[in-house]
């Protein structure tokens, strides 16, 4: 799982241009991009090489039948057929490994003080699903690999997986004085 530390540009540059004319933002605060995480995997290339190796796997499944042995041992054949079972099964959950481009992405908005979490539609445009202050936010546990959001009943809100300490140092600070903190 990736994260990027910041929106992308068309977004920022939206962003900016919405707040930066406003006599009451500060200079801080118009200039602040909002901490974008992402769930998705950026790799497009690793799914076509699952799929391709979980294609290899069921082709030789079926290939450890085609030359005949010499030696027709029994334990051999059940050997055989343990293999061609296991490699056609590993093989199918390799083919059907799912393509994570269309993932939601967390944004923590610094400005308006909010999470929104974004979900591209079929035309590629972001749609909120998910649009929450941090007022109404209950409470946030960060750790090493992920942060916690927390309902004010104590039941959680979401899970959003962080790939590096810069992003949780960030997400720490935007979230401080607006959020509980738990440790």
């Amino acid at each position: 799982m990736s994260i990027s530390s910041e929106a992308s540009l068309p977004y920022g540059q939206q962003h900016r241009s919405r707040f930066a004319g406003s006599a009451l933002a500060s200079e801080r605060l118009a200039t602040a991009m909002p901490l974008v995480l992402n769930f998705e995997a950026n790799w497009r290339l690793r799914t076509v090489l699952l799929r391709g190796l979980g294609l290899a796997m069921m082709v030789s499944a079926s290939g450890l039948w085609l030359f005949p042995s010499s030696i027709s041992d029994p334990e051999l054949n059940l050997l055989k057929v343990g293999l061609s079972v296991l490699f056609f099964v590993l093989g199918a959950v390799l083919m059907t490994t799912r393509d994570l481009r269309n993932q939601p992405e967390a944004c923590f908005d610094p400005v308006r003080r909010e999470l929104r979490v974004l979900r591209r539609d079929a035309h590629g445009q972001p749609k909120t699903v998910l649009r929450r202050s941090y007022d109404t936010i209950g409470g946030a546990r960060l750790s090493n690999g992920a942060v916690q959001l927390f309902e004010n009943d104590g039941s959680l809100l979401i899970e959003v997986p962080l790939g590096s300490s810069a992003a949780r140092s960030q997400l720490r600070d935007q979230l401080s004085g607006a959020v509980q903190l738990f440790s």
